[in-house]
């Protein structure tokens, strides 16, 4: 349940949540190995080396750019795989970045949510120039977009909440977060006590054994009629 004041601003993880970030990456990953015939190297394999090389970077100081840690990230998992790795492929895979669509259901929601009087912000893990392509699929309804390259840290640290909320002249409990990453997103909710709804899209992506969200749902389009009928104090 949510309980609390009613925010102002509603913030949001982009990918995953508002932008289909799996199928994406994968089609991305599909057209790198394309570029190097006489692999049997899995897409879901180098994926998975991807993320662990991406997460590790995303934590080394001093902070770097999304696309110099995608870069690098790149280069390792296919080192690892033993797949030679060309300047291009990165260039696939953050240019396909920003032509991710939106989930089906997501921009109507957005408008559903701002018909309600609330500002949305989006909290993500990325340069502005790469997310650029996907807030312009967004149907306009984004007020404010914070990156991981405005507040110089990755989450879940919560070096890039606090930027957001001073952004945004908001307390931690004056928000109400959206997200469909577990290790990031609702990490940072756990250790920093603001409310969050989680969209658990059946990626397989497990929630945190020690913390609950105020509320979980499939997809996005069940957010405005719950936070529409919520009693706030």
């Amino acid at each position: 349940m949510l309980s609390g004041p009613k925010p102002e601003w509603l913030t949001f993880d982009c990918y995953g949540t508002l932008i289909q970030w799996d199928e994406g990456l994968l089609a991305a990953v599909d057209a790198i190995l394309a570029n190097h015939p006489g692999s049997n190297v899995e897409p879901r394999t180098l994926i998975r080396v991807y993320d662990k090389y991406e997460h590790a970077l995303e934590a080394e100081r001093p902070h770097k750019s999304f696309r110099a840690v995608a870069g690098e990230a790149l280069r390792l998992a296919m080192q690892e795989l033993k797949l030679s790795y060309a300047p291009d492929d990165i260039e696939v895979l953050t240019g396909s970045i920003s032509r991710m669509p939106a989930f089906p259901e997501v921009v109507p929601a957005l408008g559903a949510l701002k018909a309600q009087g609330f500002k949305l912000c989006i909290v993500s893990n990325t340069d502005g120039d790469i997310i650029a392509g996907n807030v312009a699929q967004l149907g306009g309804h984004i007020d404010r977009v914070v990156t991981a390259q405005q507040a110089g840290a990755y989450k879940p640290a919560r070096q890039i909440f606090d930027f957001a909320h001073k952004v945004l002249g908001v307390g931690r409990g004056d928000i109400v977060h959206i997200c469909a990453s577990p290790h990031l997103d609702l990490a940072a909710a756990r250790d920093l006590g603001f409310r969050c709804i989680w969209i658990d899209r059946g990626t397989g992506r497990k929630p945190l054994p020690d913390y609950v969200p105020n509320a979980v749902f499939p997809t996005l389009d069940r957010v405005p009629p719950f936070v529409g009928s919520t009693v706030w104090s």
